[in-house]
């Protein structure tokens, strides 16, 4: 690259790293090495904030069923036991018992 396009990328940079063309080379190869590792790594970021979202909101919704409707929420839990091979039934004792 030449010095405008190089003094061109700079532009924002502190101290030398904007003004002296041996640092400001130096700096932006790096910034745009930052740059293409962070756009996979935002993708990754964005996923796992959309998972830990996810999940907070089915928490907030599932205390919501159980609240408001007991019976539709057993029958939630029921289904779910039932999916996952290897969960032996419950025995049933006191509040369960009458749900």
């Amino acid at each position: 690259m030449n010095k405008g396009k190089i003094f061109k990328l700079a532009k924002g940079f502190i101290g030398r790293a904007k003004n002296c063309i041996r640092i400001a080379r130096e700096r932006v190869e790096k910034a745009l090495q930052y740059s293409y590792r962070d756009r996979r790594n935002k993708k990754r970021d964005m996923r796992s904030l959309w998972i830990v979202l996810a999940h907070d909101c089915m928490g907030k919704v599932l205390s919501e069923l159980s609240m408001h409707e007991p019976y539709s929420f057993k029958a939630l839990v029921d289904v779910s036991r039932t999916a996952f091979p290897g969960n032996r039934p419950v025995k049933k004792e006191g509040l369960a018992s009458i749900l």
